[in-house]
């Protein structure tokens, strides 16, 4: 198992976040971003967005970890501060970094553009958000399931989900993980609990697609006598698609694939498009970018406009 390093308490408060005057911002600003990127708020009393931005930058700083600093720079007790970095609107955020302005807005936004403002920091001073460190722990638990070791990755899937419930990789990872445990209710039961805001994301649509080739893959019948059923008779098409299903069960996707546009292309009306579905059912189980699926999607698209 691996340590997602999410356990550890955010640095606190009086490091992290803290006020700072025209004395005291060359230390806590300036040579303080030669260490960690540091995020300046200009506000001041008077501004009403700045009472409603101020909070929300505080959450988003206090997220990440102590990856970067916040300082809050009161702009009616700095006016040479301010006039110096030509602040002319409240609420005004900057983010320095090794001395020098890299990121900034102006006026209040909404927390979403202000949690990707810091994870841009974060980003430009070389560090990780927590989000990078459960992706990664994602591709740790992926290579877990590629090299068969599923009870891992599913241990590791379902510790991601326990920092970002949210989190459509781990997700459908944990499906897969089900999957290829051989334990199929689990993952239909882990599909179907999915919150509503991931349900229609690729990760979750290629599980749910693989969670219907392996249903389909216990009813699949040997690959050698659907193999002689198909060269006793080329257009026995219940045969050669059961022959696509079996060869997908013995892990062929490119063979099932193979069959399935033979069939489509000999008929492609056979069974209500039976084989153009489950080609699209095929295709939505691998990445994207897997040559079967490129070479695939060509063979077919050529075949439909033929």
């Amino acid at each position: 198992m691996i340590d997602l390093g999410m356990a550890a308490s955010p640095a606190a408060d009086a490091d992290l976040i803290k006020d700072v005057t025209e004395a005291t911002f060359m230390a806590d600003v300036i040579e303080m971003s030669n260490t960690v990127p540091v995020i300046v708020d200009f506000w001041a009393p008077w501004c009403g967005p700045c009472k409603t931005l101020g909070p929300m930058l505080e959450d988003a700083v206090r997220a990440v970890n102590g990856a970067v600093k916040m300082v809050k720079v009161n702009a009616d007790e700095c006016q040479a501060l301010t006039g110096q970095l030509q602040i002319q609107s409240l609420p005004t955020v900057y983010a320095f970094f090794e001395g020098k302005p890299v990121d900034g807005f102006q006026g209040a936004v909404p927390q979403s553009e202000i949690n990707e403002f810091v994870a841009r920091v974060v980003k430009a001073g070389g560090g990780e958000t927590p989000a990078d460190t459960l992706n990664d722990a994602v591709e740790v638990a992926e290579d877990m399931l590629t090299e068969g070791q599923a009870d891992d990755a599913a241990q590791t899937f379902s510790a991601i989900l326990g920092e970002d419930p949210n989190h459509a990789g781990a997700y459908g990872g944990l499906v897969r993980s089900h999957i290829a445990l051989g334990d199929l209710d689990q993952a239909e039961a882990v599909l179907n609990g999915a919150p509503a805001e991931i349900s229609s994301s690729s990760e979750l649509e290629s599980a749910s697609a693989q969670l219907g080739l392996a249903r389909q893959a216990a009813d699949a019948g040997p690959v050698g006598e659907l193999t002689a059923a198909v060269e006793a008779d080329e257009n026995n098409y219940q045969a050669r698609f059961d022959l696509a299903l079996a060869l997908h069960a013995n892990d062929d996707a490119e063979g099932a694939v193979t069959q399935l546009l033979e069939l489509f292309r000999r008929d492609r009306d056979w069974n209500e498009g039976a084989a153009k579905t489950q080609l699209f059912t095929v295709f939505d189980a691998l990445k994207a970018n897997d040559p079967i699926v490129l070479n695939g999607r060509r063979k077919l698209s050529t075949l439909i406009f033929a």
